[in-house]
């Protein structure tokens, strides 16, 4: 098998080295930032019941972020090509399990989190612009058109084509938006912790020891806090989207690694202060039926709107437009992120001759035009069938077993290639990539026995690569 130092890896020389520490930072940042940490506290305070648990959720998967971003610094600055992780799988474990994860990434990791952040977009900009609601013109099965599905359609082909007029573009928007975004986040912090704290919601959640506890914090189980975290994990997630385009950094050696870390940190440490702010705010218990924003509080916000229910505390029905524009450009900056990124995988693949030879090339702006149009093509189809949500919560267990895989290639490269010029190495090595394997693992057998629903069909998805694989092995020997 080949090395990480082999000839065999073929040079990106006609991709243009456009992306600076800074553009690789946003890239890292504004993949992550995309819906979920304006929602999905509400689920993680129906299932934990105290502010004290809420938090360390998200501190937990946040360290769990930040562990396996600093193990794959150390792939990315070793082998900085166009495809990065579908690459370091490759080499650590050969093309089927990178054909796995790169055709589970097309099919739905990255298709499916492009429709859906696309979908969030336009959701919200029905708040204020009824034309993107809900309600379906028409439907044929699960497929079917409506303002929102429009709208999400719209973003994504906007973006696309942006993403093919070439990467100064594409990285524009990301630094814009994701920039943008940052800053909303930090309003709400600013606004939650120093200018308009609620005084009711802070005596109730952090005035006591059996609030801030919680009268059933001593009844909830390991298992239940693992299931509790995928929120929180899956709110920080595409930060390893910067080493796809890790061809196009301009010093990647020293860039990636920094990027990793220094991006998933400062979003670890803004969710970290975002759900203390929605604690300064509302109460984490309620009660679903209330009359009031602080009465249903953060567990039963309307439609989990967690973020919305606390500007409305501030700002009154004002802060429901605010905070739909909050999201919007948090959305919209994701989506960006997502598409500029995934479609370099695509590209990875076909050129080691597993897919289709087109998506392989580059168009004259530098950038893979048709896995660009492919990747738009299907994220499109997801957003009109609907289904890109439950694919999203299939996936969950077969995307832990690939961050899993990708760290432990730490390892396995480590005793295969020694010599290999490695310009930064995992930091904490071996105990810290060694821990996040251990609690991957552990939080995928938990995932099984509370959530067998979602996992089984996440393996089935991944597994489904394995004979278009072996298929497009033979079309090639033939």
């Amino acid at each position: 098998m080949a090395t990480a130092t082999s000839s065999t890896i073929p040079a990106a020389r006609d991709f243009r080295p456009g992306l600076s520490l800074f553009d690789s930072v946003t890239l890292v940042a504004g993949s992550m930032i995309g819906s979920g940490i304006f929602i999905v506290s509400a689920d993680i305070s129906r299932r934990v019941g105290s502010p004290a648990m809420l938090l360390l959720v998200w501190l937990i998967s946040g360290v769990m972020t930040i562990a396996g971003a600093l193990a794959y610094g150390e792939l990315a600055a070793m082998m900085p090509l166009a495809g990065g992780q579908y690459v370091y799988l490759r080499e650590a474990y050969g093309g089927m399990w990178a054909f796995m994860f790169g055709w589970t990434l097309l099919l739905v990791i990255q298709t499916g989190t492009i429709a859906a952040v696309a979908v969030a977009f336009a959701r919200f900009a029905g708040v204020m612009w009824p034309i993107f609601g809900s309600t379906l013109w028409f439907s044929i099965g699960s497929f079917g058109l409506s303002g929102e599905r429009l709208g999400a359609i719209l973003v994504i082909a906007i973006l696309t084509a942006a993403n093919l007029r070439g990467l100064n573009l594409g990285k524009w928007l990301q630094n814009s938006f994701t920039s943008a975004k940052i800053l909303s986040l930090l309003l709400i912090v600013a606004l939650g912790l120093l200018i308009a704290p609620n005084a009711a919601a802070i005596a109730t959640n952090f005035g006591s020891q059996a609030g801030f506890f919680g009268g059933g914090a001593s009844s909830l189980t390991l298992a239940a806090f693992g299931a509790a975290m995928v929120g929180g994990l899956f709110s920080a997630d595409a930060w390893a989207s910067v080493t796809f385009a890790a061809a196009e950094v301009k010093n990647p050696k020293r860039d990636l690694p920094l990027a990793l870390a220094f991006g998933t940190g400062v979003v670890i440490a803004l969710y970290l202060l975002t759900n203390v702010a929605y604690l300064f705010e509302l109460p984490i218990g309620g009660a679903p039926q209330a009359t009031t924003v602080f009465g249903r509080g953060i567990a039963h916000a309307t439609s989990d709107r967690v973020a919305a229910a606390a500007m409305q505390m501030i700002w009154g029905r004002l802060g429901a437009t605010i905070t739909a524009m909050l999201v919007m450009l948090s959305t919209f900056g994701c989506a960006n992120g997502l598409i500029l990124t995934g479609a370099r995988v695509i590209y990875a693949m076909a050129q080691d001759r597993v897919f289709f030879a087109a998506a392989g090339r580059l168009n004259t702006r530098s950038v893979p035009a048709v896995a660009l149009a492919m990747q738009g093509a299907w994220a499109a189809l997801l957003a009109i069938s609907g289904t890109y949500s439950d694919l999203l919560d299939y996936v969950i267990f077969a995307q832990l077993l690939f961050y899993l895989l990708t760290v432990a290639a730490v390892f396995v490269l480590r005793r295969r290639a020694p010599d290999a010029p490695r310009p930064y190495k995992a930091w904490g090595y071996p105990l810290v990539p060694a821990l996040y394997i251990v609690a991957a693992a552990a939080l995928m057998l938990d995932l099984l026995v509370m959530r067998p629903r979602y996992t089984w069909p996440g393996l089935l998805i991944a597994l489904s690569g394995v004979p278009i694989y072996f298929a497009m092995q033979r079309r090639v020997r033939d």
